[in-house]
């Protein structure tokens, strides 16, 4: 390995020594060669996933997109946020999206908070430990307020934000659900409140939620997503 990336022998000790501490090499203390480690095959397997996700999303994205005509985005859920993994434009006149790769947070946003209502209670209560942010003014940053909304987001089954991550600006989530009923991202139509209002439309919130529906079957969910948003 030095050999190959120019380096010296005791560089690359280091940085193996590095990698082993934080989980993603393990070295054998028979042989002492190394494998990888769990942190390693997490991220790996988090990698496939979400490519899986995104080429099984592709075409309900382009049907939803075209029913609403609004911005479609396709989250993947991460320790600090939501992690944008896909966005398709929509065709209104003036556009509206979210960046590729760029972090919702939990609290503030429409997926962030769908997040927070379907995920692990202890995930939940681990992020929840933490003061609540305030983007805007009308950002949720009172403890009980939020705690009912969220149960609010799990009765109906989907969530919105408006002007609570940026003024104006509103989306409509729904989660995405895996083989075995867990969390594994968010579908949303994100536009301006003028034409994503609150509560949303009956159509809007059928649609993203027939999208998400059927993003989740592909995935190998059975049933319907929970809430009475049909």
């Amino acid at each position: 390995m030095a050999e190959s990336l120019g380096t010296t022998k005791s560089r690359i000790h280091r940085h193996l020594q590095t990698l082993v501490q934080q989980g993603y090499i393990v070295q054998s203390p028979t042989t002492e060669r190394y494998r990888l480690g769990s942190r390693l095959i997490e991220l790996g397997n988090a990698a496939a996933y979400a490519s899986d996700i995104a080429s099984v999303a592709a075409q309900p994205m382009r049907a939803l997109r075209d029913a609403s005509e609004q911005a479609v985005i396709l989250g993947q859920i991460e320790e600090d946020g939501i992690r944008i993994l896909t966005t398709l434009g929509g065709k209104m006149p003036v556009e509206v999206g979210v960046r590729a790769g760029s972090v919702l947070g939990f609290t503030t946003s429409a997926q962030g908070k769908m997040a927070l209502t379907f995920m692990p209670e202890q995930n939940r209560n681990r992020i929840l430990s933490k003061p609540l942010v305030r983007e805007t003014a009308y950002s949720i940053t009172d403890m009980d307020v939020l705690t009912q909304h969220l149960e609010e987001i799990r009765a109906r089954g989907w969530a919105d934000a408006p002007n609570e991550a940026a003024i104006g600006l509103n989306a409509l989530s729904f989660p995405i659900l895996g083989a075995s009923g867990e969390l594994v991202g968010s579908l949303a139509i994100v536009s301006l409140t003028q034409f994503i209002g609150s509560p949303p439309s009956q159509k809007q919130v059928r649609a993203v939620g027939t999208a998400a529906q059927e993003i989740s079957n592909a995935l190998g969910y059975i049933g319907d997503l929970p809430g009475e948003w049909r």
